[in-house]
């Protein structure tokens, strides 16, 4: 069995190209995509708040996975939070970070 490593501390900062910043909001804005989001969420539309951030290891400081700044919207029932697909990192040429997820606020 091999041994778990605790993460104590992990720097989920990243930055972007603004180009490549660009690209990935506007496939993250698509109409068919934010009415894929909608459908998938059971909200009637949603709207890409342009936040994303990078996943992190759960840890005592980050129980949910995701920086402390981003767990307001995890835990509001107006908000919506996905996994970035893989093909739009491809197409963004996102590399680096690997994994991101993008916030959608539901609209009534």
């Amino acid at each position: 069995m091999a041994n778990l490593k605790i993460i104590n501390d992990f720097d989920g900062s990243f930055t972007l190209d603004p180009n490549i910043k660009a690209t990935l909001f506007e496939l993250l804005q698509t109409e068919s995509f934010l009415a894929q989001v909608a459908r998938e969420s059971t909200a009637q539309n949603v709207e890409f708040t342009e936040l994303i951030f990078q996943p992190v290891p759960y840890s005592a400081h980050t129980p949910k996975g995701m920086p402390a700044l981003f767990e307001q919207y995890h835990e509001s029932p107006d908000y919506v939070i996905i996994n970035v697909p893989p093909n739009f990192m491809f197409q963004a040429k996102v590399f680096s970070p690997s994994r991101l997820c993008a916030v959608y606020r539901r609209i009534v």
